[in-house]
């Protein structure tokens, strides 16, 4: 392989790369589950990174089963989003996200920005309850719960619930272990078919861990949640701030 074909890679092993070199990521019949609830303001301040702020600590727990994901497959994925400014402007910031999927996890870090570590998500009706958990090797460290399709959410409402914009860190270090890439990184979703959204009563559980510390974050107060059905397509990311720049 000649040096020009090399610079055309974008991840290793270069004989199987660990996600397809191809176009945007499309999700067909991707399910959500979020719960909404108020958290301890100096605790969110304590990851929020600058410039971004926190106003209400609102944190955003949620559970995505993808059953068919272009080139990447199967998978269902758990994680944290925090409820942020930036400019003066709302927004999303991707505090932590938990999956079993390496193309997912090696795509999203490379990519985007995404903070993908491995946990194991799960999605599932039980009877009457839409139940989401996320383990972290053999502890359960997140429990939600939330009543089936108990009334309809307003599909405005969860379409800027999804579309909303998305902050993400992305640090890659280099041979001398000082960062060679320390980037705010900006996304929106636009493209965006919901084929179903409701709400109901729910409750969250979080369990203290070392590795996956989801609580602490702790649960003060649950303010809304939501299940959603949909087809999207990610959106690019942006450079918005350049920690590196800033230094020199």
């Amino acid at each position: 392989m000649d040096a020009d074909e090399v610079r055309r890679q974008l991840t290793t092993p270069l004989g199987a790369p660990a996600y397809p070199a191809g176009g945007a990521y499309r999700f067909t019949d991707r399910e959500y589950l979020t719960i909404t609830y108020r958290t301890d303001a100096e605790a969110m301040r304590a990851v929020v990174p600058e410039p971004l702020t926190v106003g209400d600590p609102l944190v955003t727990f949620e559970v995505m089963k993808m059953p068919d994901v272009t080139g990447l497959g199967a998978f269902t994925e758990s994680g944290q989003v925090l409820t942020v400014e930036y400019e003066g402007a709302p927004a999303a910031y991707l505090h932590a996200m938990y999956v079993d999927n390496l193309g997912s996890i090696a795509s999203g870090r490379e990519i985007s920005a995404f903070p993908k570590k491995f946990g194991a998500a799960r999605l599932y009706l039980d009877v009457d309850t839409l139940v989401g958990t996320l383990d972290y090797r053999s502890l359960r460290v997140a429990t939600a719960t939330m009543g089936y399709k108990h009334a309809p959410l307003d599909v405005e409402l969860a379409r800027a619930e999804i579309t909303r914009p998305t902050y993400a860190l992305k640090l890659l270090p280099g041979y001398d272990r000082r960062p060679r890439i320390c980037e705010l990184v900006r996304s929106q979703i636009t493209d965006l078919t919901i084929k179903g959204a409701w709400t109901g009563p729910a409750r969250l559980q979080l369990l203290a861990h070392a590795l996956a510390p989801l609580a602490d974050l702790p649960v003060r107060e649950i303010l809304s949640a939501s299940h959603i059905l949909c087809d999207l397509t990610l959106g690019r990311p942006a450079v918005v701030h350049d920690y590196l720049q800033e230094s020199r």
